[in-house]
């Protein structure tokens, strides 16, 4: 499936329903979070245990609210997603060479 395909499913998911009256951008971007909140969740107590492989399923569950409501907030917010990732993808990597970067966990202003 295509991005323009999964894109026009889920819209017609929204439309079929006539939610799109209750998709402002406030309540969007609070779901974003409460669904990522969600898939955090799956790793809470979870100890020296940061695979979590047992709650996978619920994990792709989570992520696909997370993207779901991203399409949704892109729509409304009339954001061409795929562009808006692709320029994000170039302003990071000017920010983290990759002779700087590779291999660190530092911040972009802490790279040596």
């Amino acid at each position: 499936m295509t991005y323009e395909e999964l894109q026009a499913k889920v819209l017609a998911f929204r439309d079929e329903r006539d939610w799109a009256q209750f998709h402002n951008p406030k309540d969007l971007a609070i779901s974003i979070s409460l669904e990522a909140a969600e898939l955090l969740e799956c790793f809470q107590w979870s100890g020296a245990d940061v695979d979590a492989a047992k709650k996978r399923e619920q994990m792709a569950e989570e992520l696909a609210d997370v993207m779901n409501y991203c399409i949704l907030m892109a729509d409304t917010l009339d954001i061409d997603l795929l562009e808006a990732v692709s320029a994000k993808i170039e302003k990071n990597a000017a920010k983290y060479p990759v002779d700087k970067a590779k291999g660190s966990s530092a911040k972009y202003n802490e790279l040596q």
